[in-house]
């Protein structure tokens, strides 16, 4: 047999060892921590504001050659720096220095970067309160601010 308890008041015991067990699961660590909120610039939240500081070009990971088009933007509710993908054709001539842009995770695996960007995580969804699709397709032009 295992070294299971077994009897009457086993129970509590079984509870106890299951309690302790559950701490080498590294989800469980993390989400009883909370340290996703902590290490996490945008603080467990799905969407951020943050500054332009400036227009970046990362080069894309091997097999691909292309250069990727980000933006460093400086976060409104706390001041960390992040780097931001700006997605989509020409998106970066909609874009200028200072402008207030909203960010959202680019939907990585465990939260990471994804695809063939290194270490970006970001993406932008919004400038200047105008959606950055919207303002791509032409539907909407740029406010001025």
């Amino acid at each position: 047999m295992g070294n299971k308890s077994r009897g009457l008041n086993a129970g509590n015991r079984l509870k106890k060892k299951r309690i302790k067990a559950r701490w080498s699961s590294k989800w469980y660590t993390r989400r009883m921590r909370d340290l996703k909120k902590k290490s996490d610039p945008l603080q467990g939240a799905s969407q951020a504001k943050g500054i332009v500081l400036e227009k970046v070009q990362f080069e894309a990971k091997q097999p691909n050659s292309a250069m990727r088009k980000c933006v460093r933007v400086q976060l409104i509710k706390n001041g960390k720096q992040i780097t931001a993908f700006c997605p989509g054709d020409g998106a970066t001539k909609l874009i200028d220095e200072h402008d207030e842009v909203m960010v959202e995770c680019i939907g990585g695996a465990m939260g990471k970067s994804k695809g063939d960007i290194p270490g970006v995580r970001w993406s932008v969804i919004k400038v200047n309160d105008q959606s950055l699709n919207a303002l791509r397709r032409g539907i909407i032009e740029k406010a001025r601010k």
